[in-house]
């Protein structure tokens, strides 16, 4: 399956219920009630970027610290060499939630989302069946990457800052690099990034960091591929059964995108993505390449170009049930697609539901004030 149709709920224990979100901390505030209060946010992935822009909306300071170069995470587009454009990571994403659909609305308004109106099927053994639904799949324009562009546009964000665990000095959170080096301290910090890492950063709240800890995470492997002409492939994306493979899309049919060269993405099943997840890419190309021509039942040929990319953490196998996590007290708290649902919608949720939690924890205070 792919990034965006994987979806598992589990049932937690009773406990996680005194640190999760439940999706009803909506609290209009003035910024005057909380300036000067100040936010690290680690990570900037959709759900952090959510996060961090809500807050910065109701007044917050608030600081995005970023490990790799590029902001939104898995809402990737990958450029290659050629020059050529490559949706790797979340293919596309649907609205259920009327505050997504209002943010979505506005994206749209914007010119930085459309709909994808793809022929999308399932595919066995060379056999294509097309889905008949309604579902409306959006996707980022001319990339996914530019939601999060867009999301970060005003938001301070240090890219390529690997940060260690924070460590809690009297009333703050102290912030440091990989080096030691102290990059600032905050009032309160919020985790956005995958629920292993969120575990490791989680070290001076071992309460979240146990809740954290229980949600296992898959990889995926993703193939970029490109061809000369097309491959007159009669639709434009597809999940695949029976296959090393999950999911494939010519990612040239999203709208905004170049037409030609035709260009594919493929990504490999978790399952196998598991299995193979330290292999080098130069190994997992050629699988993958003839799972493809198998899944399709199309005569192999040579790409015009081809490249890998593997994400260590993709998919969780069983997401918390609750989309977020926060505790009060010691102002620190963790959001991400591993809580309340692996889809995009689950992330952007996730992000807005924990900077509630946090506006709402600073209005309770101070109004006792």
């Amino acid at each position: 399956m792919s990034l965006l149709s994987y979806s598992v709920w589990c049932q937690n224990s009773a406990f996680i219920s005194r640190f999760a979100g439940q999706g009803h901390y909506h609290f209009p505030m003035s910024k005057s009630n909380v300036s000067k209060i100040s936010v690290a946010v680690i990570g900037a992935g959709l759900s952090g970027l959510t996060c961090a822009q809500h807050l910065q909306d109701h007044g917050f300071d608030v600081t995005i610290f970023e490990k790799s170069r590029g902001k939104g995470g898995r809402m990737s587009t990958r450029r290659s060499d050629e020059g050529l454009s490559f949706d790797h990571g979340a293919q596309y994403f649907t609205v259920r939630n009327p505050i997504f659909q209002n943010h979505v609305d506005e994206w749209g308004l914007d010119g930085i989302v459309d709909v994808w109106d793809a022929q999308i099927g399932t595919l066995s053994n060379g056999t294509y069946e097309p889905k008949e639904d309604e579902t409306l799949r959006y996707v980022g324009v001319p990339g996914m990457s530019n939601i999060g562009s867009h999301l970060a546009a005003e938001l301070d964000v240090h890219l390529e800052t690997l940060v260690a665990p924070p460590v809690r000095s009297e009333e703050s959170w102290v912030i440091t690099d990989e080096h030691d080096f102290v990059l600032d301290e905050f009032e309160y910090v919020i985790t956005s990034v995958p629920a292993a890492q969120s575990a490791v950063l989680l070290h001076a709240a071992p309460e979240l960091q146990r809740i954290a800890k229980s949600v296992k995470m898959t990889g995926c492997w993703a193939v970029m591929l490109s061809f000369p002409q097309s491959l007159e492939l009669s639709f434009d994306a597809a999940f695949v059964h029976d296959s090393p493979l999950s999911w494939i899309s010519k990612n040239n049919s999203k709208p905004g995108r170049d037409a030609k060269p035709e260009t594919w993405i493929l990504h490999a099943s978790p399952e196998w993505s598991e299995v193979h997840l330290a292999d080098d890419k130069e190994d997992v190309l050629p699988t993958l390449i003839k799972s493809f021509w198998q899944a399709t039942g199309l005569e192999a040929r040579q790409p015009q170009s081809q490249n890998a990319h593997r994400w260590r953490y993709a998919l969780p196998s069983e997401p918390l049930k609750e989309r977020c996590l926060f505790d009060p007290e010691l102002k620190i708290g963790a959001c991400g697609d591993w809580c309340g649902g692996p889809r995009v919608e689950g992330a952007f949720l996730s992000g807005y539901d924990v900077s509630s939690r946090m506006i709402a924890s600073v209005q309770a205070l101070s109004n006792t004030h």
